[in-house]
Protein backbone atom coordinates (compact mmCIF):
# COMPACT_ATOMS: atom_id res chain seq x y z
CA UNK A 1 0.00 0.00 0.00
CA UNK A 2 1.54 3.36 -0.99
CA UNK A 3 1.83 6.28 1.44
CA UNK A 4 -0.89 8.37 -0.19
CA UNK A 5 -3.41 5.51 -0.02
CA UNK A 6 -2.52 4.86 3.63
CA UNK A 7 -2.81 8.54 4.55
CA UNK A 8 -6.17 8.80 2.82
CA UNK A 9 -7.52 5.73 4.62
CA UNK A 10 -6.35 7.16 7.95
CA UNK A 11 -8.13 10.44 7.22
CA UNK A 12 -11.35 8.68 6.22
CA UNK A 13 -11.28 6.55 9.37
CA UNK A 14 -10.67 9.68 11.45
CA UNK A 15 -13.51 11.58 9.79
CA UNK A 16 -15.89 8.67 10.33
CA UNK A 17 -15.03 8.70 14.04
CA UNK A 18 -15.66 12.42 14.56
CA UNK A 19 -19.00 11.61 16.16
CA UNK A 20 -17.10 10.21 19.16
CA UNK A 21 -17.30 12.91 21.88
CA UNK A 22 -13.84 12.24 23.34
CA UNK A 23 -11.86 12.17 20.08
CA UNK A 24 -8.66 14.24 20.12
CA UNK A 25 -6.74 13.44 16.93
CA UNK A 26 -4.73 16.09 15.16
CA UNK A 27 -5.07 17.15 11.54
CA UNK A 28 -2.07 18.55 9.67
CA UNK A 29 -0.20 21.14 11.79
CA UNK A 30 2.40 23.66 10.65
CA UNK A 31 6.05 24.08 11.48
CA UNK A 32 7.87 27.42 11.29
CA UNK A 33 9.30 28.26 7.88
CA UNK A 34 13.03 29.02 7.60
CA UNK A 35 13.83 32.63 6.73
CA UNK A 36 15.37 31.95 3.31
CA UNK A 37 12.81 29.41 2.08
CA UNK A 38 12.20 29.02 -1.65
CA UNK A 39 8.39 29.25 -2.07
CA UNK A 40 8.22 27.69 -5.55
CA UNK A 41 7.21 24.18 -4.35
CA UNK A 42 4.38 25.62 -2.23
CA UNK A 43 0.95 27.16 -2.48
CA UNK A 44 0.92 30.29 -0.31
CA UNK A 45 -2.04 31.77 1.56
CA UNK A 46 -2.76 34.19 4.37
CA UNK A 47 -2.62 32.73 7.89
CA UNK A 48 -5.95 33.37 9.57
CA UNK A 49 -5.90 33.75 13.36
CA UNK A 50 -9.09 31.81 13.96
CA UNK A 51 -10.30 28.64 15.66
CA UNK A 52 -9.60 25.36 13.86
CA UNK A 53 -12.78 23.48 13.02
CA UNK A 54 -13.33 20.20 11.18
CA UNK A 55 -16.54 19.29 9.37
CA UNK A 56 -17.26 15.67 8.41
CA UNK A 57 -20.36 16.46 6.38
CA UNK A 58 -22.66 16.22 9.39
CA UNK A 59 -20.93 17.47 12.55
CA UNK A 60 -18.59 20.43 13.19
CA UNK A 61 -15.81 19.67 15.69
CA UNK A 62 -12.92 21.44 17.38
CA UNK A 63 -9.46 19.86 17.19
CA UNK A 64 -10.12 18.37 20.61
CA UNK A 65 -13.03 16.37 19.21
CA UNK A 66 -15.68 18.42 21.02
CA UNK A 67 -18.70 19.53 19.03
CA UNK A 68 -18.96 23.19 18.04
CA UNK A 69 -22.32 24.58 19.18
CA UNK A 70 -22.98 26.46 15.94
CA UNK A 71 -26.48 27.66 14.98
CA UNK A 72 -28.55 25.38 12.76
CA UNK A 73 -28.57 27.94 9.93
CA UNK A 74 -24.73 28.06 9.95
CA UNK A 75 -24.44 24.28 9.72
CA UNK A 76 -27.08 24.18 6.96
CA UNK A 77 -24.78 26.27 4.76
CA UNK A 78 -21.95 23.70 4.96
CA UNK A 79 -21.73 21.13 2.12
CA UNK A 80 -22.18 17.40 2.60
CA UNK A 81 -18.47 16.66 2.35
CA UNK A 82 -15.56 16.90 4.76
CA UNK A 83 -13.81 20.25 5.23
CA UNK A 84 -10.93 21.52 7.35
CA UNK A 85 -10.53 25.22 8.12
CA UNK A 86 -10.73 28.10 10.56
CA UNK A 87 -13.77 29.78 12.06
CA UNK A 88 -12.87 33.44 11.60
CA UNK A 89 -14.35 36.76 12.69
CA UNK A 90 -11.78 39.10 11.15
CA UNK A 91 -8.28 40.34 11.88
CA UNK A 92 -7.51 41.13 15.54
CA UNK A 93 -10.73 39.40 16.62
CA UNK A 94 -9.51 36.16 18.17
CA UNK A 95 -10.73 36.88 21.71
CA UNK A 96 -14.37 37.67 20.80
CA UNK A 97 -14.33 34.77 18.32
CA UNK A 98 -13.09 32.39 21.01
CA UNK A 99 -15.81 33.54 23.41
CA UNK A 100 -18.49 33.08 20.74
CA UNK A 101 -17.57 29.58 19.59
CA UNK A 102 -17.11 28.27 23.15
CA UNK A 103 -20.67 29.11 24.17
CA UNK A 104 -22.83 26.03 24.67
CA UNK A 105 -25.82 28.06 23.50
CA UNK A 106 -24.93 29.99 20.33
CA UNK A 107 -25.72 33.70 20.07
CA UNK A 108 -27.10 34.20 16.58
CA UNK A 109 -25.96 37.82 16.16
CA UNK A 110 -22.37 36.85 17.02
CA UNK A 111 -22.32 33.92 14.59
CA UNK A 112 -23.48 36.24 11.79
CA UNK A 113 -19.98 37.75 11.99
CA UNK A 114 -18.20 34.40 11.50
CA UNK A 115 -17.09 32.75 8.27
CA UNK A 116 -15.57 29.32 7.75
CA UNK A 117 -12.23 29.80 5.97
CA UNK A 118 -11.56 26.36 4.51
CA UNK A 119 -8.18 25.16 3.28
CA UNK A 120 -8.34 21.37 3.02
CA UNK A 121 -10.53 18.55 1.73
CA UNK A 122 -9.76 15.74 4.20
CA UNK A 123 -11.34 13.10 1.93
CA UNK A 124 -10.18 14.69 -1.34
CA UNK A 125 -8.24 13.04 -4.16
CA UNK A 126 -4.77 13.83 -5.44
CA UNK A 127 -2.10 16.19 -4.18
CA UNK A 128 -2.77 19.46 -2.36
CA UNK A 129 -2.79 21.53 -5.56
CA UNK A 130 -5.58 19.35 -6.94
CA UNK A 131 -7.50 19.40 -3.66
CA UNK A 132 -7.16 23.19 -3.41
CA UNK A 133 -8.53 23.60 -6.95
CA UNK A 134 -11.59 21.53 -6.00
CA UNK A 135 -11.97 23.46 -2.77
CA UNK A 136 -12.01 26.78 -4.65
CA UNK A 137 -15.28 25.74 -6.33
CA UNK A 138 -17.11 25.21 -3.04
CA UNK A 139 -17.50 28.79 -1.80
CA UNK A 140 -20.89 30.14 -0.83
CA UNK A 141 -22.68 31.38 2.27
CA UNK A 142 -20.43 31.05 5.31
CA UNK A 143 -17.93 28.85 3.43
CA UNK A 144 -14.98 30.85 2.08
CA UNK A 145 -12.14 28.86 0.46
CA UNK A 146 -8.74 30.30 1.38
CA UNK A 147 -7.05 31.80 -1.68
CA UNK A 148 -3.82 30.06 -2.68
CA UNK A 149 -1.09 31.47 -4.89
CA UNK A 150 2.29 30.57 -6.36
CA UNK A 151 5.29 32.79 -5.64
CA UNK A 152 8.56 32.54 -7.57
CA UNK A 153 11.15 33.81 -5.10
CA UNK A 154 11.88 34.49 -1.46
CA UNK A 155 11.78 38.22 -2.27
CA UNK A 156 8.19 37.83 -3.54
CA UNK A 157 7.35 35.84 -0.42
CA UNK A 158 8.74 38.56 1.85
CA UNK A 159 6.86 41.23 -0.09
CA UNK A 160 3.62 39.26 0.29
CA UNK A 161 4.27 38.80 4.03
CA UNK A 162 4.78 42.54 4.46
CA UNK A 163 1.59 43.26 2.54
CA UNK A 164 -0.45 40.93 4.76
CA UNK A 165 1.09 42.12 8.03
CA UNK A 166 0.76 45.81 7.09
CA UNK A 167 -2.95 45.16 6.46
CA UNK A 168 -3.33 43.69 9.95
CA UNK A 169 -2.86 40.02 9.10
CA UNK A 170 -0.87 37.50 11.11
CA UNK A 171 1.36 35.96 8.46
CA UNK A 172 1.44 33.36 5.69
CA UNK A 173 0.97 29.60 5.28
CA UNK A 174 3.02 27.54 2.82
CA UNK A 175 1.56 24.14 1.87
CA UNK A 176 3.54 21.84 -0.40
CA UNK A 177 1.65 21.72 -3.68
CA UNK A 178 2.55 18.04 -4.13
CA UNK A 179 1.58 17.05 -0.57
CA UNK A 180 -0.63 14.02 0.02
CA UNK A 181 -3.16 14.04 2.79
CA UNK A 182 -1.30 13.93 6.10
CA UNK A 183 -1.78 14.58 9.81
CA UNK A 184 0.31 15.78 12.74
CA UNK A 185 3.03 18.43 12.69
CA UNK A 186 4.87 18.23 9.38
CA UNK A 187 7.24 19.99 6.99
CA UNK A 188 4.49 19.71 4.38
CA UNK A 189 2.86 22.75 5.98
CA UNK A 190 4.82 25.80 7.15
CA UNK A 191 3.91 29.13 8.73
CA UNK A 192 5.78 32.36 8.16
CA UNK A 193 5.32 35.25 10.58
CA UNK A 194 7.37 38.31 11.57
CA UNK A 195 7.88 36.63 14.95
CA UNK A 196 7.85 32.85 15.27
CA UNK A 197 5.47 31.05 17.62
CA UNK A 198 5.20 27.56 19.03
CA UNK A 199 3.42 25.54 21.71
CA UNK A 200 4.61 24.07 25.01
CA UNK A 201 3.04 22.28 27.97
CA UNK A 202 2.96 23.89 31.41
CA UNK A 203 5.05 21.83 33.84
CA UNK A 204 5.02 24.15 36.84
CA UNK A 205 4.59 27.65 38.27
CA UNK A 206 7.34 29.88 39.63
CA UNK A 207 6.05 32.38 42.22
CA UNK A 208 6.54 36.07 41.58
CA UNK A 209 8.38 38.63 43.64
CA UNK A 210 8.25 42.41 44.01
CA UNK A 211 5.09 43.74 42.40
CA UNK A 212 4.22 40.17 41.37
CA UNK A 213 4.46 38.80 44.92
CA UNK A 214 1.65 36.32 45.56
CA UNK A 215 1.11 35.91 41.82
CA UNK A 216 2.71 34.07 38.93
CA UNK A 217 6.33 34.95 38.24
CA UNK A 218 6.92 32.54 35.36
CA UNK A 219 5.65 29.33 33.84
CA UNK A 220 7.99 26.39 33.53
CA UNK A 221 7.11 24.84 30.19
CA UNK A 222 8.30 21.97 28.01
CA UNK A 223 8.31 21.79 24.20
CA UNK A 224 7.28 18.66 22.26
CA UNK A 225 11.03 18.06 21.76
CA UNK A 226 11.55 17.90 25.54
CA UNK A 227 13.22 21.30 25.95
CA UNK A 228 12.30 23.02 29.23
CA UNK A 229 12.47 26.76 29.81
CA UNK A 230 10.76 29.53 31.79
CA UNK A 231 8.15 31.81 30.28
CA UNK A 232 7.96 35.00 32.32
CA UNK A 233 6.62 37.79 30.11
CA UNK A 234 3.48 38.51 28.12
CA UNK A 235 0.96 37.84 30.91
CA UNK A 236 -1.90 40.12 31.85
CA UNK A 237 -2.54 40.92 35.51
CA UNK A 238 -5.52 38.54 35.43
CA UNK A 239 -3.36 35.75 34.02
CA UNK A 240 -0.75 36.28 36.72
CA UNK A 241 -3.47 35.97 39.36
CA UNK A 242 -4.99 32.89 37.68
CA UNK A 243 -2.28 31.32 35.50
CA UNK A 244 -2.69 28.43 33.03
CA UNK A 245 -2.88 25.13 34.88
CA UNK A 246 -0.16 22.51 34.93
CA UNK A 247 -0.79 20.31 31.91
CA UNK A 248 -2.27 23.11 29.81
CA UNK A 249 -0.80 23.83 26.38
CA UNK A 250 0.22 27.44 25.79
CA UNK A 251 1.34 29.34 22.72
CA UNK A 252 4.40 31.59 22.98
CA UNK A 253 6.27 33.91 20.66
CA UNK A 254 10.04 33.97 20.27
CA UNK A 255 12.76 35.46 18.07
CA UNK A 256 15.02 32.47 17.38
CA UNK A 257 16.54 29.41 19.06
CA UNK A 258 19.75 28.90 21.01
CA UNK A 259 22.10 26.07 19.94
CA UNK A 260 20.47 24.02 22.70
CA UNK A 261 17.01 24.56 21.23
CA UNK A 262 15.71 27.06 23.78
CA UNK A 263 13.70 30.01 22.42
CA UNK A 264 15.23 33.47 22.73
CA UNK A 265 13.05 36.34 24.00
CA UNK A 266 10.08 34.03 24.54
CA UNK A 267 6.80 35.72 25.50
CA UNK A 268 3.45 34.19 26.47
CA UNK A 269 0.76 34.68 23.84
CA UNK A 270 -2.27 32.71 25.05
CA UNK A 271 -3.55 29.32 26.15
CA UNK A 272 -3.62 27.19 23.02
CA UNK A 273 -6.91 26.01 21.58
CA UNK A 274 -8.40 23.41 23.85
CA UNK A 275 -12.15 23.97 23.50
Amino acid sequence: MDGMTLNRRMWLAWLASLSAPALALEPLLAKNAPAGIDPKPYLVSEKFDGVRALWNGQVLKFRSGRTVAAPAWFLAELPKLALDGELWMGRHSFDPLSATVRRTTPVDAEWRLISYRVFELPAGEGDFERRAAKLATLGGGVVMPVQQQRLDSNAELRARLKQVVDAGGEGLMLHRADAPLASGRSDLLLKLKPVADAEAVVMGHEPGSGRFAGQLGALEVQTPEGVRFKLGTGFSDAQRRDPPAVGATVTYRYRDLTPGGKPRFASFLRVAEAF
